[in-house]
């Protein structure tokens, strides 16, 4: 009996080996990644917003739409998010943090990653919530109750409570200084800190009055 042979299809058109590399490369490989602050607030009153703004940009792009941008402080156990935002048109994110009580932490900012960009860091200093409290400032000579010899070079601060040595990052006027509590006092009702003339003149300070205190 006859049977007509069946035709052979035509086989499809394979794409060149080197074609399929190129592809696959291009796709595997994300994109560097950098992190750009064009403004951040970092000294606010506790209860007051701490700000940054900037830009998440991929290898030569202009910045792309829908990522997440997280604000980290650095804790006892590592880096823990207390702010977090999705980048605009271009890249563009706006991060806002408020925080109830005075504190001072390094912050930085971070870009995990993902299929198209890589993680990136940006590390950006010191997050100072403060509080006010009242202050006067003291000189001369003497003994320290900390330790020490009080001289006119002396940066510190009195206080009654405090542990000796505790860092207290204090703001006035736009500048800050932070230095160590060296002595106690003081002893006038409504003052938690008397500041040495050395620390009075880092931030000029005046006779009394209120600071901005971390502690």
């Amino acid at each position: 009996m006859y049977v007509p042979a069946t035709l052979a299809l035509p086989a499809p058109a394979l794409a060149p080996v080197g074609a399929i590399s190129t592809v696959l490369a291009t796709v595997a490989t994300p994109q560097r990644t950098t992190l750009q602050v064009t403004r951040a607030q970092l000294n606010v009153l506790e209860n007051d917003p701490a700000t940054v703004s900037g830009t998440l940009q991929e290898g030569r792009r202009p910045g792309l739409a829908g990522r997440t941008v997280l604000l980290q402080a650095l804790a006892s156990h590592g880096w823990r998010t207390i702010a977090h935002a999705r980048t605009r048109a271009r890249g563009r994110f706006r991060l806002t943090y408020v925080s109830r009580w005075a504190t001072s932490e390094l912050v930085r900012l971070r870009f995990t990653g993902d299929a198209t960009g890589r993680a990136a860091r940006r590390r950006l200093g010191r997050l100072n919530v403060y509080r006010l409290a009242g202050a006067s400032w003291y000189g001369g000579g003497g003994g320290l109750a900390c330790g020490g010899s009080l001289t006119s070079s002396t940066l510190g601060v009195a206080n009654k409570t405090l542990p000796c040595g505790t860092l207290v990052t204090l703001r006035y006027n736009g500048r800050s200084v932070r230095v160590p509590v060296i002595d106690r006092g003081p002893y006038v009702a409504g003052r938690e800190f008397d500041l040495t003339e050395a620390t009075k003149q880092a931030i000029g300070f005046g006779d009394t009055g209120q600071v901005w205190t971390t502690d």
